[in-house]
């Protein structure tokens, strides 16, 4: 990473980093990575109206044509750390089974944390009302909601899709709110062609009915509790659907997309003696990545809160 660290940057560690992926978590479908030169960097923003706004393309035979002017601004950001250590000693090392590697092994499970950490954050960016505009959200009660069968999610679902300059082409959902949506019946009737009274719907046939690339269907959970409480597990993904649309070609100086996950460099996986772990020493390993998570086109994306009760 460019900075001196007593820590050795192991390679097959951090192959184990690179290559760790918990299919359960969606931050990276939702806000797809983007790599980065540098720890602070710079991203383009796109007033949305001027690619709408047409202008006199009409040339005489020796006039000059028309010059459009852009007026897209940068802005600076820079990506944070974020890291976890295990201490592992060296008896465990020592008596570890043939099979089975004990610093490998802890890089998996830390990283995995480090993976929560991130999917915590892009659902606490993705599912914030603040990060859409004013006329870009609804929020669903009672007979709206998609837990009651007299709702109408079909249409709900369409006038967020119509209401969009640019049609959002992924969507993000909680699994308790997709569960909803699967077996409600306007949408199983829809699908599977029935009275709506029986079945679920798939997911690719939910994406197809609304002309979607991808639905992300948050599933991972997280303890809220604070260390030495009794543990609260709770959805990561809460009870929304996140429209939006996503150009996973588009990085910070080109493109327009909803947002993205700045990277820079790749995960690292690193170890260090350490004297004081257990009576004869051990290693501590580490794992550890440089991102940020950024909205950059709120217009491109449409929130519907509290889809269900």
């Amino acid at each position: 990473m460019g900075q001196k660290t007593p820590f050795i940057i192991t390679p097959e560690l951090t192959a184990i980093a690179i290559a760790y992926k918990n299919k359960a978590m969606i931050a990276d479908k939702v806000l797809p990575r983007v790599h980065v030169g540098t720890r602070s960097f710079k991203f383009t923003a796109y007033p949305i109206g001027e690619s709408f706004t047409v202008p006199d393309t009409k040339v005489g035979r020796k006039s000059k044509p028309n010059k459009v002017e852009f007026s897209a601004t940068e802005q600076t950001a820079s990506v944070d750390d974020y890291a976890l250590d295990d201490d592992i000693p060296n008896d465990d090392i020592l008596t570890a089974p043939a099979n089975y590697d004990p610093k490998g092994n802890a890089v998996m499970q830390i990283t995995n944390l480090i993976e929560l950490d991130r999917e915590v954050r892009a659902a606490n960016l993705v599912f914030n009302p603040a990060n859409y505009g004013s006329d870009k959200k609804i929020i669903l009660s009672g007979s709206s909601q998609f837990s009651d069968p007299t709702s109408d999610p079909i249409k709900i679902i369409m006038d967020a899709l119509d209401a969009m300059l640019m049609r959002p082409n992924v969507m993000t959902i909680g699994r308790a709110a997709f569960s909803a949506l699967i077996r409600h019946p306007k949408i199983v009737k829809a699908i599977l062609g029935n009275a709506g009274d029986s079945g679920i719907a798939r997911r690719e046939d939910i994406a197809a009915l609304f002309e979607l690339e991808e639905i992300a269907v948050g599933e991972s959970f997280v303890n809220t509790a604070r260390k030495g409480q009794a543990v609260n597990m709770q959805r990561v993904w809460g009870k929304h659907i996140s429209l939006i649309y996503r150009d996973v070609l588009a990085n910070n100086q080109s493109g327009t997309t909803f947002g993205f996950t700045a990277q820079y460099g790749d995960r690292v996986g690193m170890e260090l003696p350490d004297a004081d772990i257990g009576m004869r020493g051990g290693i501590t390993v580490r794992s550890g990545e440089s991102v940020k998570e950024l909205i950059t086109a709120p217009d491109l994306g449409y929130f519907i809160q509290n889809v269900i009760a």
